[in-house]
């Protein structure tokens, strides 16, 4: 069992040979030091979180610092998740093989370094690299934090320690963009990768001082689901890169696609089918049929795709359609960052009086509502009409993750709440990693179908396109260009970009369309929950 899984009920001490991760709660109220661990750790979260979407605002000036093109800059967000969803579920396993105080402050030193390595490479491959390892050692930051709350804090400060770690998972990502793009157009998109120095020493400084320490268990190395761990890592690597490789390489007209979506299909079959059969799995999957952590955590999945990938969309489409600059993207960005900070606080108080559900619903509606309200976008569609849309999906979110959280984590047992933790948290930023590469592949096949319809009725045969040609001639014409023929061949011109700009448009609406039917799914997965239990359950539990 994890350290990490001891209670902090009733024991009036622990029993020998048995260290508690930090100084032992009160049943009713949590001491001073176990607070100051579970802060020290959502700033760990926090950081771990923000540096998924801080490079969004900033891509095209990353991608122009390290030499290449725009199809391969989502790799800068995915490799980072798919270093993330590696190391999340081996979380409980190098705890408890290591101690929770070693893995933590260790694997945030590390991340902190690869950090600031990210900010010297020159090349895609060595930026790839460095986001891959700076995400895995910064990936076991999220469900330490979150396991905390669980397992140290009572039943009646449950939702205080949700609230702040929803306030980490939903914050980060959105402030993310704003911070990166700030600190891009004035200092340059090398100094986006040195904000997490800082925080990272003030986290491991008080971890160092408030954490006990444990032995190391060596002997565990024999316990490990060394198959599994394997199987998973080549799986979700290869269908993560047949997810961002598939749509420039044609998909399965490609035989590289081909080959690792067999790669990818056969190692997670095989990872499935052996954590299924395996007495000590490295995910103990038959969690998920427990009723409400398995649609708790199926809405987790679908929440991440949406959270993950809105955040990687407004930067795209603000940048690709309307030309604004990072700092000016990160503006925009920050109303759906910026509410949550006032109302993520208040949602502790509505967990204690309303079914947390209902809670959780509501918020992946207006989620849900902020997204379709961006189907009806056109080229005068910016940042001002994408105020309203922003403060709507703030709201939402801020009301989503923690009831969420409550209702899949609170169905679990205090001694399964470190594998149940990990099994939640990597599906989210599974689902966020998944839903980055559908949505930009999503973008491309919708801009490319308007583009033919659109291009379908623009031919010379109709009156208007020749009247609009003449007119764009004569602009030439009038500022600057002498020759009539190249003036005639610049309106042409000028008249596909037009085309292309608008099917764009549209295609950026289409996909926002997507992401409301999916955050309708998961909306209905919360609804199939059951009923809460404890003092996150309706009628206020205290």
């Amino acid at each position: 069992m994890s350290d990490l899984a001891l209670s902090t009920s009733t024991r009036p001490a622990p029993r020998r040979n048995v260290t508690s991760v930090v100084m032992p709660a009160a049943p009713g109220r949590a001491t001073a030091t176990v607070w100051i661990s579970v802060m020290a750790a959502m700033i760990g979260a926090f950081m771990a979180i923000l540096n998924i979407q801080i490079t969004n605002a900033s891509l095209l000036n990353i991608e122009g610092g390290i030499g290449t093109g725009v199809d391969n800059g989502s790799w800068i967000s995915t490799s980072y998740l798919i270093g993330e969803i590696v190391v999340i579920p081996l979380t409980d396993y190098l705890s408890r093989m290591f101690s929770y105080r070693n893995v933590i402050l260790s694997f945030a030193t590390l991340f902190a370094v690869f950090s600031v390595a990210c900010a010297f490479t020159h090349d895609l491959p060595s930026m790839i690299a460095m986001r891959g390892f700076q995400g895995f050692f910064g990936g076991v930051l999220i469900p330490m934090a979150f396991t905390l709350v669980f397992t140290k804090l009572p039943k009646g400060q449950q939702p205080i320690g949700l609230a702040m770690f929803s306030l980490a998972v939903t914050f980060a990502p959105a402030i993310g963009p704003t911070i990166g793009g700030y600190l891009t157009e004035n200092y340059g998109w090398q100094t986006i990768f040195f904000v997490n120095v800082i925080p990272t020493m003030v986290m491991v400084t008080t971890l160092y001082f408030t954490l006990e320490r444990q032995p190391i268990k060596l002997s565990l190395l024999a316990e490990g689901d060394w198959f599994g761990i394997l199987t998973m890592a080549v799986g979700l690597a290869s269908l993560q890169a047949v997810l961002e490789e598939g749509n420039k390489d044609d998909w399965f007209g490609s035989p590289f696609i081909v080959k690792l979506a067999v790669i990818a299909a056969v190692s997670l079959v095989l990872f499935i089918a052996n954590e299924l059969i395996v007495e000590k799995p490295l995910l103990r999957l038959r969690l998920l049929t427990q009723r409400s952590f398995g649609f708790g955590t199926t809405s987790a999945a679908f929440l991440g795709f949406a959270l993950f990938g809105t955040v990687y969309l407004l930067p795209a489409y603000l940048g690709e359609v309307q030309h604004y600059n990072a700092e000016q993207i990160g503006a925009v960005l920050a109303w759906t960052g910026l509410p949550q900070l006032v109302l993520i606080p208040l949602v502790p108080k509505l967990m204690q009086r309303f079914d947390i559900r209902f809670i959780a619903f509501t918020g992946m509606s207006l989620f849900a509502l902020s997204a379709f309200m961006n189907t009806t976008m056109s080229l005068d569609y910016a940042g001002d009409q994408l105020f309203v849309p922003n403060i709507i999906r703030a709201i939402g979110q801020a009301l989503t993750l923690a009831p969420l959280s409550a209702i899949s984590l609170g169905s679990v047992a205090p001694q399964d709440a470190a594998a149940a933790s990990g099994i939640s948290n990597m599906m989210r930023n599974l689902g966020g990693a998944v839903g980055t590469a559908l949505l930009a592949t999503i973008v491309t096949k919708r801009e490319q179908f308007h583009s033919n319809i659109i291009g379908q009725s623009v031919h010379l045969g109709r009156e208007e396109v020749r009247t609009r040609i003449e007119q764009m001639t004569n602009f030439f014409l009038a500022h600057g260009v002498t020759d009539p023929a190249t003036a005639h061949q610049q309106a042409i011109i000028a008249l596909g970009n037009a085309v292309k700009q608008q099917a764009l448009v549209m295609g950026f609406s289409d996909t926002f369309a997507v992401v409301g039917i999916v955050l309708v799914i998961a909306g209905i997965a919360i609804l199939l929950t059951g009923k809460p239990k404890g003092a996150v359950a309706a009628g206020g539990g205290h």
